[in-house]
C-alpha cells in the first residue's frame, strides 16, 4: 500500500490549487481525477467555454447594432460549428496550464481515468492501487441537476456538458431555468440566431438577485426578442415528428428543436465511498465546518461538493483555507461575508454583500444610494447606458452593492475591496476616479449620500453667512 501525506480527489480549480501548493512544499501528494484531463467543469464545460460563447454572441449583437455607431449594417449568418471551434481553441490554450506533466514536475503523483473510492477513513482505492494518506481533500465539483419532468429524458435535452460542442444552431430553443447559466446561454443563443424561450419556476428571473435590477435585465432580454416566463412550471415534455413539445402551467404549449436544462447543480458524491469513510453528507453536499473539515477531521472538502457557493473563485478561496489548516496547521476559518458573484449577461449583473431586499428582511434600517449608467459619460459614449448601481448602506458603511450595467463584473471589485477594508461611503465619495471611466459610477452613487445635506436650506444659509463674515 502506498503511503502519502495528502490525497486530493478532483482535478478542478480547488483540487489543483491544494495539490500544487502541497507538492511544491515537499509533501508526498497524489491527485486523482476520474476523467482523462485536469481542469474540471469550469474549464471544459462552464466558465471558460460559456464566456467565450457569450463574447462571440456579443460581437454578433454589436454587428447588428452597427448603425447605432454610425457604421454600415452588415448581413450576418452564424456558423455555430465555427463559433464552438473557437470555444474549443480557448479551452485548449488554457488547458496547457493544467497539463498533468506540470504537476508531476512539482513532485505530485497524478492519476487519471479512474474514480477514487474510500475503503476506510484512512484508505483510498484508485483502480487496482490502494493508498493510505494522513489527510484527504475532496474537490469533485458538481454536475447539472435534471428536473423531474415526465418525458424530458426520452425527448432529449442539452446541458452545459454538451452545448459547447453543437455544430448546428437550434432554430427554436427552450431554456429550463432562469438562474445565471440559463440567462447567460439564453441570451447568447438568442443573439446567435435562435428563437429562445426562457422558463423559470420562481416568480423572479435570477431569484437571488436584487428584484429591481432583475426586472431591468428581464426587460433587456425581452427587448432582444427572448420570451421570458416566470412563475411557470414545466409539466411534461413530448416528442412528435422530431419536434419537442413542452407543456407548462399558464403558457400555451411550446415547440422546440432543442431543450437546454439549466435548473441548478448537484454535488458529485457518487462512487466516493463516503459512508465507508464516515463522512457526513446530504443533498447539498459534504457537511464541513468553517475550517473546511468534514465529520472526519482529516478529510477536507472544497468547492461545489460542499458549497455554500458554486463559484470557481469560491473553490480557490476555500483551497487556501485548506492549505492553511491541513498543511500549515493554522486554524484559519472561511469568511463568506464579502463574496462577489456575477451573471455574465449583457448588461452584466454583479452583487456583493446584501441586496436591498435581504437587508430590509433582516430589519436593518438601510439607506440605498443609486445612480444610473445613463448619466455616466463613458457609458453614453459606448452606447451602453442600460443599468443602475445600488449601494446598500447603514450608518455610512457598505452592507452590499447591486450593479447592473456594462462590465459590472469588473466594476464590482472596487466595492468588494471597500467592504472588505471597511471603507466608508464618505471615503468612496472622496476617492478620485479617472474621467471618462465607467468606474465613476461608484463616486457618483456615493455622492448621493451627501447631496441632500450639501444643498439643504441650512447649508445655503451657512454659505451666505460665511460670505458676509469672511472677506
Amino acid at each position: 500500500m502506498t503511503r502519502r501525506d495528502l490525497a486530493v480527489i478532483g482535478g478542478g480549480a480547488g483540487g489543483l490549487v491544494v495539490a500544487s501548493v502541497a507538492a511544491q512544499l515537499g509533501l508526498k501528494v497524489t491527485l486523482v481525477e476520474k476523467s482523462g484531463r485536469l481542469g474540471g467543469d469550469c474549464l471544459h464545460h462552464g466558465c471558460v467555454p460559456s464566456k467565450t460563447l457569450i463574447h462571440a454572441a456579443k460581437v454578433a449583437a454589436l454587428m447588428r447594432r452597427a448603425a447605432q455607431f454610425g457604421l454600415p449594417e452588415q448581413p450576418l449568418q452564424v456558423d455555430l460549428a465555427a463559433v464552438n471551434a473557437r470555444v474549443q481553441e480557448v479551452i485548449a490554450r488554457i488547458q496547457v496550464h493544467d497539463d498533468p506533466e506540470r504537476f508531476r514536475g512539482y513532485g505530485c503523483e497524478v492519476l487519471l481515468g479512474e474514480p477514487a473510492v474510500f475503503v476506510s477513513p484512512q484508505e483510498l482505492r484508485v483502480g487496482e492501487k490502494s493508498m493510505h494518506a494522513r489527510r484527504f481533500v475532496i474537490a469533485t465539483g458538481s454536475r447539472p441537476a435534471l428536473p423531474p419532468v415526465p418525458g424530458l429524458e426520452s425527448a432529449g435535452y442539452l446541458t452545459n456538458l454538451d452545448v459547447f460542442s453543437l455544430s448546428v444552431l437550434p432554430r427554436r430553443l427552450v431554456v429550463l431555468g432562469g438562474g445565471p447559466i440559463g440567462v447567460e446561454l439564453a441570451q447568447a443563443f438568442g443573439r446567435l440566431g435562435s428563437r429562445v424561450t426562457l422558463i423559470e419556476r420562481l416568480p423572479q428571473l435570477l431569484p437571488l438577485e436584487d428584484s429591481e435590477l432583475s426586472g431591468m435585465l428581464r426587460q433587456s432580454l425581452e427587448a432582444e426578442h427572448i420570451s421570458v416566463h416566470t412563475g411557470t412550471n414545466v409539466e411534461r415534455v413530448e416528442q412528435r415528428d422530431g419536434t419537442k413539445i413542452i407543456y407548462c402551467t399558464g403558457v400555451p404549449a411550446l415547440e422546440a428543436d432543442a431543450i437546454l436544462v439549466a435548473a441548478g447543480r448537484r454535488p458529485n458524491l457518487d462512487e466516493l465511498g463516503l459512508d465507508a469513510a464516515g463522512v457526513r453528507y446530504g443533498a447539498r453536499g459534504i457537511e464541513v465546518d468553517r475550517r473546511l473539515r468534514s465529520s472526519q477531521r482529516h478529510i477536507y472538502a472544497c468547492g461545489d461538493v460542499c458549497g455554500p457557493h458554486a463559484f470557481t473563485h469560491m473553490a480557490e478561496y476555500q483551497a487556501g483555507i485548506i492549505i492553511a489548516n491541513a498543511i500549515f496547521r493554522l486554524p484559519r476559518k472561511a469568511d463568506y461575508r464579502v463574496v462577489p458573484r456575477v451573471t455574465f449577461s449583457d448588461p452584466e449583473l454583479a452583487q456583493v454583500g446584501l441586496t436591498e431586499g435581504e437587508a430590509r428582511s433582516r430589519g436593518i434600517d438601510v439607506k440605498v444610494l443609486s445612480f444610473p449608467f445613463s448619466q455616466i459619460d463613458r457609458a453614453l459614449a459606448e452606447h451602453e447606458e442600460q443599468g443602475l448601481l445600488k449601494l446598500v448602506t447603514h450608518r455610512g458603511k457598505l452592507l452590499g452593492a447591486s450593479l447592473l450595467g456594462p462590465h459590472a463584473g469588473e466594476l464590482v471589485h472596487e466595492l468588494v475591496l471597500a467592504m472588505r477594508a471597511g471603507v466608508s461611503v464618505a471615503t468612496l465619495s472622496a476617492t478620485i476616479h479617472a474621467y471618462p471611466t465607467l468606474a465613476q459610477i461608484h463616486r457618483r452613487a456615493a455622492n448621493a449620500a451627501f447631496a441632500p445635506t450639501l444643498f439643504s436650506p441650512a447649508t445655503r444659509r451657512l454659505v451666505r453667512w460665511l460670505q458676509r463674515l469672511v472677506p
